[in-house]
C-alpha cells in the first residue's frame, strides 16, 4: 500500500480517512496557471514575498516558538537560534545579493562563431514541491521555500504531520502573508503526500530519510522531475590526541544534543584515536553537565523525543555500550538524557543506522589510517567533523574522505556560513542549497547565443573561399 511504502513501512501517524488526490491536482493546476501568467518572475515580486516572510517570522516569533515547544520541547532560545533567527539571516542574505545573483553572466565564444555574443540567464523552473521534516519543522520547511521564491517559482509546501502544531501555524499564516495564488500549504500525512507526488512538478525538494527519499525519487522519475534529497547518515567526529579535548567535547556536545539529538547533521558518533578515547569521556561528561546541569530533565534548554515510536527505537540502543553519562529515560514524557556510550562495538545496533537522538557512542581506533578506513568503508556521511591540531591530518581527511561537508574544530554551526553549500553525497543526499546555491537549485541556467544576421558572416551564402581567413573558417566548420 502507498501508505506503508511512503514511510518505509513505519507510518508516523494513522492514514487520513479520505484521499486528497483531487485537491492536490487542483492546487498544482492553480499554481501552474499563476506561474504561466509570469506573475512570479519579476524581481520585485520575489523580494516582496521574502520581505513578507521575514515580517511573519519576526512579528510572530512567539507563535512559532510555542508550536516548536509543543512539538519538540524546544526552548525559546533554541527556537530562535536554530529556526527563526537562522531563517531571518537567510532572507537578509538573499535580499542583499539577489540582484547580483540574477545578473546574466557573459560567456566566451570560439573564433568559428564570431562575431557573436553569449551569456547565461537564470529562469525559474515553474511549480516546486517542498516536503519538510519534523525535526526542524520551521527551518527545514521555509529555507527551501526562500530559495524557490527568490528564483521566481510557485511553491507548494508540505509540512510534516509529525510536528502538528508547527504544521498548523505554517498552514494558517503562509497563505495570509504570501501570494496565495503562487504559494500553497498542504497539510496531512501519507495519503496527502502520496497524492502530491502523483502530480507533475518542476522540482521536488525533500528533506528526510533515505527510504522515503527513494520513494520521492521514483515518483519524480515518472515525470522526469529533478529532485533535491537532503538526507542524513552517520556523521563521525574524529578526535585526535594533542588537541584541546575540553573545547572539542563542548563543541561536539553542542552539535549532538541540541534538539535532543534529532538533527540530520549532528555528530552521530565519536571516532577517538589512540589516547584521546579515554580522555574524551571525562570531557564529554563535563560538557553535558555544563550545558544541562546534573539533571537534564529539569533543564529548560533540553528538548524531548518527538513521539513514542522514536522514543522506543532510541531506548533500545541505550545498552549498546558502557554508559559514561546519561542513560536515564522516561517514556511518559518522551525524555532521554544526553547519553555518552563507551566501549562500543562497531557492529552493534547503535552503529548500524543513523541514531537521530541524544545517544553518542565512542568508537576507538589506533591511528588516523584506521579512522579514515573506518569512514570510507561506510556510506558517505552528510558531515565529517574533525578535531585535530595537525595540518597533515586535515590535509589527509580532506583528500582521502568524502562527505557532504567537512568541518574542522566545530560541529553543526557551520550551517551559519550562508555562502557555503549544504547538501549530501551518496546515501546522505543529492543537491545543495543555501545562499546562491538555492538559486542554482531552483533555477534553470539557460544558455543564450546571439549572432548577427549579416550576409558576410558564417551560415549564409558567401563568395568562394579565397582569402586566408575564409579558408580557416572553411576548415573549422
Amino acid at each position: 500500500m502507498k501508505t506503508n511504502a511512503l514511510t518505509g513501512g513505519q507510518p508516523d501517524i494513522a492514514p487520513a480517512a479520505a484521499p486528497a488526490a483531487a485537491p492536490a491536482a487542483d492546487t498544482v493546476a492553480r499554481l501552474r496557471a499563476t506561474f504561466n501568467t509570469g506573475r512570479t518572475k519579476p524581481v520585485a515580486w520575489r523580494k516582496q514575498q521574502l520581505q513578507a516572510l521575514r515580517r511573519l517570522l519576526t512579528e510572530h516569533e512567539d507563535t512559532f516558538a510555542q508550536a516548536l515547544h509543543t512539538d519538540l520541547g524546544k526552548s525559546a532560545t533554541e527556537s530562535h537560534m536554530a529556526e527563526i533567527g537562522f531563517l531571518v539571516r537567510e532572507i537578509d542574505h538573499t535580499l542583499s545579493h539577489l540582484d547580483r545573483w540574477l545578473r546574466p553572466k557573459r560567456a566566451s565564444v570560439p573564433l568559428s562563431l564570431m562575431p557573436s555574443r553569449a551569456w547565461t540567464v537564470r529562469e525559474p523552473l515553474g511549480v516546486v514541491l517542498v516536503i519538510a521534516p519534523w525535526n526542524y519543522p520551521v527551518n527545514l520547511a521555509l529555507a527551501p521555500v526562500i530559495g524557490a521564491l527568490a528564483a521566481g517559482n510557485a511553491v507548494i509546501l508540505k509540512p510534516s504531520e509529525v510536528a502538528p502544531a508547527t504544521s498548523a501555524v505554517l498552514a494558517h499564516w503562509l497563505p495570509r502573508v504570501l501570494d496565495p495564488q503562487a504559494v500553497a500549504v498542504v497539510e496531512g500525512g501519507v495519503p496527502e503526500t502520496t497524492a502530491l507526488l502523483e502530480q507533475r512538478f518542476d522540482h521536488i525538494f525533500y528533506t528526510g530519510n533515505g527510504a522515503v527519499g527513494r520513494i520521492v525519487m521514483t515518483a519524480a522519475a515518472r515525470h522526469l522531475t529533478p529532485v533535491t534529497l537532503e538526507l542524513g547518515g552517520k556523521s563521525p567526529a574524529v578526535v585526535e590526541p594533542g588537541t584541546d579535548l575540553a573545547t572539542a567535547a563542548r563543541r561536539i556536545a553542542l552539535g549532538k544534543f541540541m534538539n535532543a539529538g534529532q538533527t540530520c547533521v549532528a555528530p552521530d558518533y565519536v571516532l577517538a584515536i589512540g589516547e584521546a578515547g579515554a580522555e574524551i569521556e571525562a570531557h564529554l561528561t563535563q560538557a553535558v553537565r555544563e550545558m544541562y546541569g546534573t539533571d537534564p530533565a529539569r533543564s529548560n534548554d533540553y528538548g524531548r523525543i518527538v513521539n513514542e515510536r522514536h522514543f522506543d527505537r532510541l531506548a533500545a540502543l541505550l545498552n549498546d555500550g558502557r554508559t559514561v553519562v546519561g542513560g536515564d529515560h522516561d517514556r511518559d514524557t518522551r525524555y532521554i538524557a544526553p547519553t555518552v556510550l563507551a566501549d562500543v562495538d562497531p557492529d552493534s545496533p547503535v552503529m548500524r543506522d543513523e541514531i537521530f537522538g541524544p545517544i553518542l557512542p565512542i568508537v576507538r581506533v589506533p591511528d588516523l589510517d584506521a579512522a579514515i578506513a573506518f569512514i570510507t568503508e561506510r556510506d558517505k556521511p552528510l558531515a565529517l567533523y574533525a578535531f585535530t591540531a595537525s595540518k597533515r591530518s586535515k590535509r589527509r581527511l580532506t583528500a582521502e574522505t568524502s562527505s557532504g561537508g567537512l568541518v574542522f574544530g566545530l560541529s553543526l554551526l557551520q550551517l551559519g556560513a550562508l555562502d557555503l553549500p549544504f547538501g549530501g553525497v551518496g546515501e546522505s543526499g543529492m543537491g545543495r542549497y543555501h545562499g546562491s546555491y538555492s538559486l542554482d537549485t531552483f533555477s534553470h541556467i539557460k544558455a543564450v547565443l546571439d549572432k548577427p544576421l549579416k550576409p558576410d558572416t558564417l551560415g549564409v551564402a558567401t563568395p568562394p573561399y579565397t582569402r586566408g581567413k575564409d579558408r580557416i573558417l572553411r576548415r573549422i566548420t
